[in-house]
């Protein structure tokens, strides 16, 4: 097992041009990896921002034949660097709508995982009406991944929520958990911090939150503060809460393992 392994969380700006995006994240990535991360994580609608999710779900690709896919199989490739891409809409057979896709890409370009998100987002907030599921597939499995031998549960932006998706991961062993967010202003200033450090301390887990920031299109504002939290709930790097950029820390498994010795709370779980 790799025993400490530097990773990174892209925070973005997206817009409606698809390939501004991948313009503006390919600079980011590029970054990363100049600082040495070997796996990144991009945000959720990294690729593509609509005002609304119909506008979005309009123009979900197939997974086989996918220009997001290709465009990040190609990143990960010339960069040398695995990546974990949220938010992606895509469709596949079987499926009655496009789901909300979390990818994940490693080093020599091959995708090998994905997840859909389980928990979508329909609330009144920000002064706006959001009914995700109105246009988008809820998908119906976690999804856990080895990242060069460190285990990470996936999940997605309102997922966040659900602290029984990641018990789930942390009963099965998992290091790190993998949060790709497009959060809104009102809710991620009044619970982002709380609830990404909240799951790092109630599981012992490393928590690698990367977040969409600012205004985009249709009047919609994101909160951004992407971060890397550590098992004891200590923010080891955060983004600015203004404009794109990256943060960058070590993920150290001796670190974890110091903590949950000397407070083993998984050990100590009883169930009511």
């Amino acid at each position: 097992m790799t025993k400490c392994m530097r990773v990174a969380v892209v925070q973005m700006n997206s817009g409606q041009d698809k390939q501004v995006n991948f313009a503006r994240a390919s600079r980011l990535l590029a970054r990363a990896r100049q600082q040495d991360a070997r796996w990144a994580v991009l945000p959720e609608n990294f690729s593509f921002m609509a005002g609304d999710d119909e506008s979005r779900a309009l123009l979900a690709e197939n997974f086989d034949h996918s220009e997001t896919m290709e465009w990040l199989r190609d990143q990960a490739r010339s960069l040398g660097m695995g990546l974990i891409a949220g938010g992606v809409l895509l469709r596949l057979k079987g499926w009655q709508k496009p789901r909300n896709i979390s990818c994940v890409i490693n080093a020599k370009g091959q995708c090998v995982a994905r997840y859909a998100k389980m928990h979508l987002f329909d609330a009144d907030v920000d002064g706006g009406c959001y009914r995700e599921s109105d246009a988008i597939e809820a998908g119906d499995e976690p999804c856990i991944v080895d990242l060069d031998g460190m285990l990470a549960g996936l999940s997605i932006c309102y997922d966040l929520r659900f602290p029984e998706l990641y018990r789930y991961y942390a009963s099965r062993h998992c290091h790190v958990f993998v949060v790709t967010a497009a959060f809104t202003e009102e809710t991620g200033a009044a619970h982002w911090h709380v609830l990404v450090r909240a799951r790092a301390i109630e599981n012992q887990c490393y928590v690698l939150a990367s977040a969409q920031q600012g205004e985009h299109p249709g009047g919609r504002r994101t909160h951004g503060h992407s971060m890397i939290v550590d098992p004891w709930g200590v923010v080891l790097a955060e983004c600015a809460c203004a404009g794109e950029d990256i943060a960058v820390a070590d993920i150290d498994m001796a670190c974890l393992d110091r903590v949950r010795q000397r407070l083993p709370v998984l050990r100590h779980r009883r169930l009511c």
